[in-house]
């Protein structure tokens, strides 16, 4: 049988099945062993086939996504907070807000989940083969500023103007220079109705103000992003999560010498 198996594997090479190719007889001798029908086989086999391509799919958005951390729903501590309820995660699994493109804006202090909670969306998001960008709002700034004249920029940047959903990690943690402020606003000017944000920040929109420099910009910034918008505000008094669950060298909290 190993004649039939070698031609069948090159005619699945030549139609860009690549990994039927490799299983192929595999599959066969399944087929075989259970006396599938024709059908059935053919079944199999394109079933195989697509999902090969989707984890292939989800490897490479994961790839692209960039995320700092893999971090997931299943460590997500929901009964420890604050800021969204069992109901809301629900509904923002459903992944209809990406669809209408809506922005939802995390609020709170360092260590609360804000970054969890964004992340695990993202994956979530992949996982239904959205294409997702995850960034800090300073690298975001080089790389808008940066994309014209290097590689790595330009590549970052064309990924992140194809996304479905656009993460923005710690959103005005810093004050911006004028013409990095104007860079900001044209790409959340571009990006309107074209892709879902999530923001997460240490300040409210009341207060990006001060960190743009220009009341007029953040404005018309905030009048994009705000027109459809969920806010989730993480209690200021709620303890750093990080901090709760720390890990330590030291079991011991003194050392006798």
């Amino acid at each position: 049988m190993s004649q039939p198996y070698e031609r069948l594997q090159e005619q699945c090479r030549t139609l860009r099945l690549a990994e039927t190719a490799k299983e192929i007889p595999s599959l066969l001798r399944e087929a075989e062993a259970k006396g599938w029908t024709y059908h059935e086989l053919m079944h199999e086999v394109l079933s195989y086939e697509l999902k090969c391509r989707e984890r292939k799919n989800s490897e490479k958005l994961m790839k692209w996504a960039e995320f700092p951390d893999i971090l997931t729903f299943e460590s997500f501590r929901l009964e420890e907070q604050s800021a969204i309820g069992e109901k809301q995660l629900n509904v923002l699994k459903e992944l209809s807000w990406v669809e209408e493109c809506f922005t939802l804006i995390m609020m709170g202090p360092t260590g609360v989940g804000k970054t969890h909670l964004s992340t695990a969306l993202g994956i979530h998001a992949i996982e239904r083969g959205y294409q997702v960008s995850f960034i800090s709002m300073e690298r975001l700034i080089y790389v808008l500023k940066s994309q014209e004249y290097t590689n790595k920029s330009k590549t970052r940047y064309k990924r992140i103007m194809k996304s479905d959903l656009i993460i923005i990690d710690d959103v005005m943690y810093m004050a911006y220079e004028p013409q990095d402020a104007h860079l900001f606003f044209q790409f959340i000017y571009e990006m309107y109705d074209q892709a879902a944000f999530i923001l997460t920040s240490n300040k409210g929109p009341n207060e990006w103000g001060k960190f743009l420099g220009d009341p007029t910009l953040t404005t018309a910034i905030l009048d994009r992003l705000l027109h459809r918008s969920e806010i989730l505000t993480f209690d200021e008094k709620q303890n750093s999560i990080r901090m709760k669950y720390r890990k330590v060298l030291f079991k011991e909290q003194s050392v006798e010498s």
